[in-house]
């Protein structure tokens, strides 16, 4: 990988300061979000660290993306079809883009992130790898036939021309176009490497003059795995080392002399490493996509890891990440980030993570804290925060209490660490339910931030909270006055009372929400036209706990039935009858509260032999006026006495929405 750029890119990483609760020592860090970015590929990410954005480019799509350090995107640069390498001037002022297919380098300003020029380099010219080194743009190139297929190719743009240089047939050949990497502290250091092959060549060139002269070629191994099938490298800043990660060795990255491109060392990863990136102070950071952890953090010349992260695993999802793409690393100059590129193996969604405090050693913080304690009992908390080294005398972490009656937290006094980290306070719950104790270390030089907590439950008296109306049956439209009593608590003296009226058109509402008054009641009136439940909430205190508590009262339906058409009406004993003639056709209306798709049932009843006898019944639908007329037709035998009334029936009428009721019995008659 080159210097100054940081490998490949996709979504919002996660700013990763503090560490998630667990016990035990100090494990692997954790990057914990990510946002997709709208790209289809990557072939490669670098930083610029005057402007803090993040460029990466995508050869599918033919464009670059642009982001913040958070991973939004800034703008997309289009038109660069088939855009691979980046790099950035030592000015931050401009971004070069090798665009392959279009057989040029595309300039790209860093502050309107805008396309300015496009340095054209031949027909059959496909460029892949930038460098700036030597007051050059370098670049690694494949050319139109096999002969010229491999080659290292110039631009001086510092010149006004901007006069591009190609190698002679075959000069500097390589299998295909070579990876180039070079850093501003040694900026005469121009390395090159050879991907797509599983012997991996190196080549260090001095550019001072101008032109390339070849320092060193190799790698040359010792009793020791020659690097094969490269992932990527980069140059250390001051260009004495070459840093290697690919398939083989399977565990570690190789060191290599920019000299001669002897073995000098390795940074063991335990798999092989698929990322490489320096930064200006010379800390490596090294990453794979096939173990955990997935990053290292290696101070220069160290034998391990300071700091390593984890990417969280999530199968399936469509944003969260797991693997880091290959040439996927990138640290921020200021070192305060490391980018990482990620893809998901499930749906090939890039994320771009970001991983804070690279240079500062993990720290975690366990609390541990009793699981229940009692109301205004002393308790103790105990805790370790757990990092390398151990910590200065009188180093301190901060205490935040967090219960009902400090939603927002309290501080408390801040503990004293043990040298080994280790802590104990004391403190007594003023309030119940839940009591959060976190504790959080700030950070120092070497250590990051980080905080932990413990949770205690404090059992709360359970109050009085009643409601009447329970179960009772209204006529329609009844006014009734629900009244909830709040038994003894501690400050809170609220009730809410949210009303439901049965049906989906109706949602549940609140209607009241006050202090119950010097009785302890809180009541309100609701309109019983439906069946309706009635929940009075108290939502609890320092003392006392919350409780919910609910009283369903039903109402019946408005119904009427009147009977038309007849000739007289008249009494038999003291109950009026409708006379008909037997060739009349009774008609019956029916009058009922309203709700859609709602029927009644008419119900008919013969007087027989000293007792009202079923004659049947039939369910009729209600128009949207509330009404049905319904005509009783047929033979009509003379002499009987006969009734009718209209019912709702709960359920069987079409809707569940008020409680059965019976309408009054209609009595009529039928003469010759």
């Amino acid at each position: 990988m080159r210097t100054r750029r940081t490998a490949t890119a996709t979504a919002l990483a996660v700013l990763f300061s503090s560490v998630v609760l667990v016990s035990g020592a100090a494990g692997p860090a954790a990057a914990d979000s990510s946002v997709p970015l709208p790209i289809k590929s990557s072939g490669d990410i670098l930083v610029d660290g005057v402007h803090q954005r993040v460029f990466i480019s995508d050869p599918v799509s033919g464009k670059v993306v642009a982001t913040d350090y958070s991973g939004k995107v800034v703008r997309t640069i289009g038109s660069l079809p088939g855009v691979t390498g980046l790099e950035l001037s030592t000015d931050s002022g401009t971004v070069y883009a090798a665009v392959s297919q279009a057989g040029s380098i595309a300039v790209i300003d860093t502050a309107t992130l805008t396309e300015t020029k496009r340095y054209a380099l031949g027909k059959g010219i496909e460029p892949r790898y930038p460098a700036m080194a030597g007051g050059k743009l370098w670049f690694g190139f494949n050319g139109p036939d096999e002969a010229y297929r491999g080659q290292i190719g110039s631009i001086d743009v510092s010149s006004p021309d901007a006069e591009v240089t190609l190698p002679s047939d075959g000069a500097n050949s390589w299998y295909s176009a070579p990876r180039l990497a070079s850093d501003p502290g040694a900026p005469d250091v121009l390395a090159a490497a050879q991907e797509g092959s599983s012997t991996v060549s190196l080549a260090v060139y001095d550019v001072s003059s101008g032109a390339p002269r070849e320092v060193a070629y190799g790698p040359h191994v010792v009793d020791g795995q020659s690097p094969a099938y490269l992932k990527d490298f980069d140059v250390t800043p001051d260009g004495k080392k070459l840093i290697v990660g690919g398939g083989s060795p399977q565990d570690a990255a190789q060191v290599f002399s920019a000299s001669d491109l002897t073995l000098v060392g390795s940074y063991r990863t335990g798999s092989w490493v698929d990322a490489v990136a320096v930064a200006p102070d010379g800390m490596i950071a090294l990453g794979s996509a096939q173990f955990s952890p997935d990053v290292f953090v290696y101070p220069s010349n160290a034998t391990s890891a300071l700091r390593t992260y984890d990417f969280p695993y999530s199968s399936g999802s469509t944003t969260a990440t797991n693997d880091l793409h290959e040439a996927g690393l990138a640290w921020a100059p200021d070192r305060s980030r490391v980018f990482a590129l990620t893809t998901n193996v499930y749906s090939d969604v890039y994320a771009l993570r970001v991983l804070t405090d690279p240079t500062k050693s993990a720290t975690k913080v366990t609390v541990n804290a009793p699981s229940k304690s009692a109301l205004g009992k002393k308790l103790t908390v105990t805790g370790k925060v757990v990092s390398k080294g151990a910590f200065p005398a009188g180093t301190k972490a901060t205490v935040t209490r967090t219960d009902v009656e400090s939603p927002k937290g309290k501080t408390l006094s801040p503990v004293t660490l043990r040298p080994d980290g280790a802590f104990s306070f004391t403190d007594t719950p003023t309030a119940g339910g839940q009591v959060t104790y976190k504790v959080s270390y700030a950070g120092d030089a070497s250590r990051s931030a980080a905080s932990g907590s413990g949770k205690v439950t404090v059992p709360r008296t359970v109050p009085t909270l009643t409601l009447n109306h329970d179960k009772a049956l209204y006529a329609y439209g009844k006014d009734v006055s629900f009244t909830a009593h709040l038994g003894k608590t501690y400050k809170n003296r609220t009730v809410e009372l949210y009303v439901d009226p049965y049906g989906s058109d109706k949602p549940r509402k609140r209607v009241k929400s006050a202090r119950v008054n010097s009785r302890g009641d809180l009541s309100a009136t609701v309109d019983m036209t439906r069946d309706t439940t009635v929940t009075a909430v108290f939502a609890g205190d320092g003392k006392y706990a919350p409780k919910t508590v609910t009283s369903t009262a039903y109402a019946q339906v408005r119904v009427s039935t009147g009977i038309s058409k007849q000739y007289r009406t008249a009494k038999i004993g003291s109950t009026p009858y409708a006379y008909f003639h037997k060739k009349t056709n009774p008609l019956f209306t029916t009058t009922m509260s309203y709700y859609p798709g709602r029927k009644h049932k008419l119900s008919l009843e013969i007087y027989y032999q000293g007792k009202w006898r079923d004659a049947g019944s039939q369910f009729f639908q209600l128009g949207s006026n509330g009404k049905s007329a319904v005509t009783l037709t047929g033979t009509h035998d003379t002499g009987y006495r006969m009734r009718v009334r209209a019912s709702y029936v709960n359920g069987a009428s079409g809707d569940t929405v008020n409680s059965t009721t019976n309408g009054a019995w209609r009595y009529f008659y039928f003469t010759k």
